[in-house]
């Protein structure tokens, strides 16, 4: 467990100007989100990954039955082209929809977007960091611009760090807590000149948080080396919630019962104990070849009035989404199929990127 004053920060960091990453339960302007564009990423997939992200769609914008009114957050989509806009217009017609003609290697916002921060008096800013293709294992055109195009489009005050570090890796409370891994973060695939320490400090600066708690390896096969958004995820503060292994053949069953060790003996940053919860693991999950996937119920998506639970026709799929529900009670949790985007890679976590509400400085 690492803390740090917020005092020792110069003004011209996201810390020393007040700003912090912001609990993802607070209110959302919008939802950033890129649409599945790219035949030879997908291959035989691409439809189905398209159908799964438009049901994700409609739940974030919360259509309400009777008036027909969203009841959610915007939709901010990008598209790689002309051709690709018209695609996105047809399948996301009636939808609070804007589009964006930014180039982009894949859809994992999560990770090639910045990370919006927020003020105590409502200004609204981006932090962007250095983007690798998640240690050099899926360098793709365009991706390594994604957050700069974005950030643009936004205009708001913005902060550029040169290191290394993808959205998913990292998991707030909105009040001064950091979760994330030492898989991810100090591997050094990332950012090889960066001990432990000097990572902790680059978090306290970027997010505005004041205490770093790290858990130690991901799911297995999951090439983002363990990012903290499949494992465990704040569901208010000083609660958070992980998986259980259910059956015998789990192959992170040793993985999960050591992160729920781990997350029972920190403390916060307001000095609280965290309460765990667990919820079921989905268990084997093997994509079209036979492999293991990294299938997470806890790579959900927290809108403005929906929480968004990926399934991938597990036993457990009804359970999982029944007992992250009772951790959301003033909002409606649905389960959504998310097989075919973990065929790509990851769930509906890692292809969101929440912008808060707030008042732009200088408006």
């Amino acid at each position: 467990m690492f803390r740090l004053q917020r005092s020792l920060f110069a003004d011209n960091t996201p810390a020393g100007a007040r700003f912090r990453q912001p609990a993802e339960w607070d209110t959302h302007a919008a939802c950033w989100l890129a649409w599945p564009s790219h035949v030879e990423l997908w291959e035989g997939g691409l439809e189905a990954a398209r159908l799964e992200f438009v049901a994700l769609c409609r739940a974030i914008a919360d259509c309400d039955p009777v008036t027909g009114e969203f009841r959610g957050e915007a939709l901010e989509v990008l598209v790689p082209d002309e051709a690709t806009r018209c695609d996105a217009e047809v399948a996301l017609r009636g939808l609070p929809v804007r589009l964006h003609e930014i180039a982009f290697g894949d859809i994992w916002l999560r990770d090639t977007a910045p990370i919006f921060l927020s003020d105590p008096d409502g200004g609204l800013a981006t932090v962007r960091f250095g983007f690798n293709g998640w240690g050099g294992k899926y360098v793709l055109p365009h991706d390594a611009q994604v957050s700069e195009q974005i950030a643009a489009r936004v205009d708001v005050p913005e902060f550029r760090f040169n290191w290394v570090l993808e959205g998913g890796s990292v998991e707030v409370d909105g009040e001064g807590t950091c979760l994330t891994t030492r898989q991810c973060l100090l591997n050094p695939n990332r950012n090889p000149g960066m001990n432990q320490e000097m990572v902790e400090r680059g978090l306290c600066e970027a997010l505005g948080v004041e205490t770093v708690l790290w858990l130690e390896d991901g799911l297995l096969n999951d090439h983002t080396d363990g990012h903290i958004d499949t494992l465990a995820r704040f569901t208010a503060p000083g609660t958070v919630v992980c998986m259980q292994a259910r059956e015998a053949n789990d192959p992170n069953r040793a993985i999960l019962d050591k992160i729920a060790c781990d997350l029972a003996s920190f403390e916060d940053a307001q000095g609280r104990r965290l309460q765990v919860i667990r919820v079921p693991s989905p268990g084997l999950i093997l994509d079209t070849n036979g492999r293991v996937m990294p299938a997470s119920y806890v790579n959900f998506y927290i809108a403005n009035r929906t929480v968004v639970v990926p399934i991938y026709g597990s036993p457990y799929d009804t359970e999982a989404v029944a007992a992250i529900a009772r951790c959301f009670p003033t909002r409606r949790t649905v389960g959504l199929s998310a097989r075919a985007i973990l065929e790509g890679g990851g769930a509906f976590h890692c292809i969101t990127q929440q912008q808060p509400t707030a008042t732009p400085l200088g408006s």
